[in-house]
């Protein structure tokens, strides 16, 4: 039996596949065994994978069910006792696996394991932005304002946690379904960060992620089942929940593809609204600084600026280290 369950949704992902199981087959942990869900594609991902020589891989054909369908399908019939999730156009780093695994092999209290994160652009080119956070143990209130795992080809889950959690909820879209999943986990189990980025994630012009009045709608699902009636307990969370989702509404408003500034400052004013202590926050005041050069510059010259600060903030911490 592997020790580990790579579990990767694919539909009609035939672009990148190729390059994120290579990723795969590159790790130094060897324990694995790899759950490729084909969620009704059209394209020839079954004689692809007839024609490859990889023992450990294993397909799995549905109709289409979305991302979530297609992990859970995948979880389901996953047969380690640790379970890695992994989108079929990112990539992961050769030591990724060995270092998540040891983490969790040394912690039994631990149920997730996730890692720094580096941006590539669809050609796989870094693109000078990485996402880091050092949060660990108890970190459920922390996630109550980011999703501080990042996206959802970091973690490494112990298989026993995540069925005590729950699956992914079918009705949830745009990769907040991710986020959904964690806050259930983080109620009941730690969580420990590896802190390199051994993933790189994928960014396209039509990612779901980019599609922020889409994303409102699950938001809104996910407050509802975390912080609903049925969740007295939690009732105190929900306005300072709420004001992040906005806040963060209002990022991607102002980033995202059809990049609208007037509806990113009207989800800043729903944000203050739902959680007025959020103008105390160091986040809230970055994205007025954000607004205020975007407004100045314009579309293009906020982006530019926006890279150039990335790559200038990278430089000096790699100085620092």
């Amino acid at each position: 039996m592997p020790t580990v369950s790579i579990v990767i949704p694919a539909y009609n992902a035939m672009k990148y596949l190729p390059e994120t199981v290579a990723s795969v087959m590159g790790q130094t942990y060897r324990d694995f065994e790899i759950v490729l869900v084909n969620d009704g594609s059209s394209d020839h991902i079954k004689e692809w994978v007839a024609a490859q020589d990889i023992p450990q891989l294993r397909l799995i054909s549905q109709e289409n069910r979305g991302l979530s369908g297609a992990r859970n399908t995948g979880i389901k019939h996953a047969l380690g006792r640790y379970v890695a999730l992994l989108d079929a156009d990112d990539l992961w780093e050769p030591t990724k696996l060995e270092k998540q695994v040891q983490v969790l092999e040394a912690h039994p209290d631990v149920g997730l394991v996730y890692t720094w994160t580096a941006l590539i652009d669809e050609q796989g080119a870094l693109t000078g932005r990485y996402y880091r956070r050092h949060e660990e143990g108890n970190v459920w209130s922390t996630l109550v304002e980011f999703n501080v795992v990042g996206c959802g080809s970091v973690p490494l889950l112990r298989k026993s946690c995540l069925e005590e959690s729950g699956e992914f909820d079918e009705n949830l879209k745009s990769f907040v379904e991710d986020w959904d999943l964690w806050l259930r986990m983080a109620r009941r189990h730690l969580f420990k960060v590896v802190k390199e980025p051994l993933v790189y994630y994928r960014q396209r012009p039509d990612s779901a992620s980019k599609n922020w009045a889409a994303m409102e709608q699950s938001y809104n699902l996910v407050l509802q089942k975390n912080f609903g009636s049925h969740a007295p307990e939690l009732a105190q969370f929900k306005p300072r929940c709420e004001g992040f989702i906005y806040l963060n509404l209002a990022w991607m408003a102002l980033q995202g593809a059809g990049a609208d500034q007037g509806a990113a400052m009207q989800y800043q004013r729903r944000a203050v609204r739902a959680f007025p202590q959020i103008v105390l926050r160091l986040e809230f005041w970055r994205f007025c600084l954000a607004s205020t050069v975007s407004g100045v510059l314009g579309k293009s010259g906020y982006r530019n600026g926006r890279l150039l600060f990335s790559l200038l903030r990278n430089r000096l911490s790699l100085k620092r280290s």
